[in-house]
Parts: C-alpha cells; structure tokens; sequence
C-alpha cells in the first residue's frame, strides 16, 4: 500500500495526528517527530513511528519520495487500506 505522510520534524514528540486532505483532495497523514531533518534522522524516525502505529517491522516500509521534503510517500508491505483504518482512524470525507 502506498501512503503519503506530512511531517513536522523538531516537533517534540514523536506522534500522529491524524488525518488531513491536500489542497488536490487526497488523504495526508499528518505527523510530528523530536528528530530534526538532517542527516535522515526524521526520516528514520518516521520510519520507527510509523512502525510502531501500524505493527509493522521498520523493513516493511520505503521512502518512495520525498526525502527532503515535509510531504512524503512511503510503501508499506503487508498492509491494506482496512487495516490502515482500524489502526490510525478513515481520512475525513472528501
């Protein structure tokens, strides 16, 4: 499954927010991370919460854009869009 994430590095804590849409619509999680975006630390550390919030081990996601940016698309394996949503709630309604 692919999901796109917003993410607040410095932000300190590590947690998800919740959901949010983008300005075309689509669903963007939204979280924030004690790491600060240098060297990849927020990365690895949206990594590890994600791993954590989903049950996932930290080899089942992939940073497929993004790497500099807030807004970021990751892969996740063995995850479905149903199990997305028992874990982290549904996207608000379009």
């Amino acid at each position: 499954m692919r999901l796109t994430v917003r993410v607040t590095p410095r932000g300190g804590r590590d947690a998800v927010e919740g959901w949010t849409r983008d300005a075309a619509g689509r669903p963007v999680l939204k979280l924030r991370v004690a790491a600060a975006a240098a060297d990849g630390q927020a990365n690895a550390a949206l990594i590890a919460l994600l791993a954590r919030a989903l049950r996932r081990p930290k080899s089942a996601f992939r940073l497929e854009g993004g790497a500099t940016a807030r807004v970021k698309r990751l892969s996740v394996d063995g995850l479905d869009e149903t199990q997305l949503h028992a874990l982290l709630g549904a996207p608000p309604p379009s």
